[in-house]
């Protein structure tokens, strides 16, 4: 079943290229894309050519996550690797997918070449960072992660950084506001989100201090990686629920589900399970399968989420090893790969329909919210379905 919130319903009227209806014409019409961003990470595209799992892919998605952690992107002061990741966002871009840059500010990850530099120094240079990067990439880039987890980011003690100081000296709130606004000024058209794992009451205080500072936040971001276990649709709505009653929409950044035997326990910080290998098992492939339906479905099913985002989709140089790709090392499909696409391409799709205009040119087309096409005696057009609309052939 398709939620009642995703579905659109329209009246088209069909226009000649004179502009005038077309009545009584057999036509074709087909979803293109969807409205909702179904994501994944690009990471492999970046300095390389387009891996051999591309078409797979895009057979699933339409957003992209590209890597602009400041540490390699610019791992020498005033040499970034502008030109890889322009490659990359443009390979998707091209093939119709929204690209978001992951992150701009982010402790972990800083560069070496800030530590130790005096905190003016430090925000000139982020600042700088921002109006650079979010600027040269504006219109290619629909949506950024401006900072990352900043709940830790004032009391970060896993190593030295350059932006845990920052933060201890202006305030969390004055490297939030800083960030957003520079990213706004350089990109006013872009998505801007904050970004956290911590999702407890911390993260809800930081998201009313900023909104009250009135920091131009476009959407909540909200990290669900579930090396140690899935955390169950009732959990997962209940963490919708509560973000969402701060009026903005909701994106679901950096989601994981392995297949295989999951984390232990008692390690709080996931980079500390440190393994060679971490193996796919058939066990663990169909408790996986079963656990993106239900992720997906819950999460689909909520009017404030606007996108999924898997952290992941081959095996293949995934964080930590962990078996979370919906493709093997080797690229094969697993369960998991069919289910969404069941659900991404089937359930929550309009494939090529048969329809007829009628004396006036009019007809009815009720479909998952998206972009559609319309085709006419070989004459194609497309038009976004939400609501009333004209299409001229």
């Amino acid at each position: 079943m398709t939620p009642e919130h995703r579905v659109a319903a329209a009246e088209l009227t069909l226009l000649g290229a004179d502009g005038a209806p077309l009545p009584e014409q057999e036509v074709v019409v087909e979803q293109v894309s969807h409205a909702f961003r179904f994501g994944n990470i690009g990471f492999e595209w970046v300095g390389d050519e387009a891996p051999a799992f591309a078409d797979d892919w895009l057979e699933l998605f339409n957003a992209v996550t590209l890597p602009f952690y400041w540490a390699q992107f610019e791992p020498e002061r005033g040499r970034p690797r502008s030109a890889q990741l322009r490659a990359a966002a443009e390979w998707f871009a091209q093939r119709g997918v929204a690209v978001k840059g992951h992150p701009l500010v982010w402790h972990t990850l800083a560069p070496d070449w800030l530590l130790g530099a005096p905190p003016d120094d430090v925000e000139s240079a982020v600042r700088a960072r921002i109006r650079r990067d979010a600027g040269e990439f504006r219109g290619l880039l629909s949506a950024w992660d401006v900072i990352n987890e900043t709940v830790i980011m004032p009391v970060f003690a896993n190593g030295d950084n350059a932006i845990t100081p920052l933060a201890v000296a202006r305030g969390r709130l004055g490297v939030i506001k800083m960030a957003f606004e520079e990213a706004r000024a350089a990109d006013p058209d872009a998505t801007l989100l904050i970004n956290d794992f911590d999702l407890s009451e911390s993260y809800e205080r930081v998201l009313e201090e900023v909104l009250e500072a009135g920091v131009p936040i476009d959407a909540i971001g909200i990290q669900t990686h579930m090396h140690q276990g899935f955390r169950g649709a009732e959990q997962l709505l209940e963490i919708a629920d509560r973000f969402a009653t701060f009026g903005l929409p909701l994106h679901f950044t950096e989601t994981t589900l392995v297949s295989g035997d999951l984390m232990p326990p008692h390690i709080v910080d996931l980079n500390d399970h440190v393994v060679d290998e971490w193996p796919s098992t058939p066990e663990g492939e169909a408790r996986q399968a079963d656990e993106l339906e239900e992720h997906y479905r819950a999460l689909f099913g909520h009017p404030a989420v606007e996108s999924i985002v898997l952290w992941g989709f081959t095996d293949a140089g995934a964080w930590l090893n962990a078996p979370v790709g919906l493709v093997r090392a080797d690229g094969s499909r697993k369960p998991s790969f069919d289910r969404l696409h069941s659900l991404i391409k089937d359930e929550w799709w309009m494939p090529p329909t048969a329809l007829r205009t009628d004396a006036a040119g009019r007809l009815p087309v009720e479909g998952v919210r998206g972009t559609y096409r319309v085709a006419n005696a070989g004459r194609s057009a497309e038009f976004e379905l939400d609501g009333p609309v004209s299409v001229r052939l």
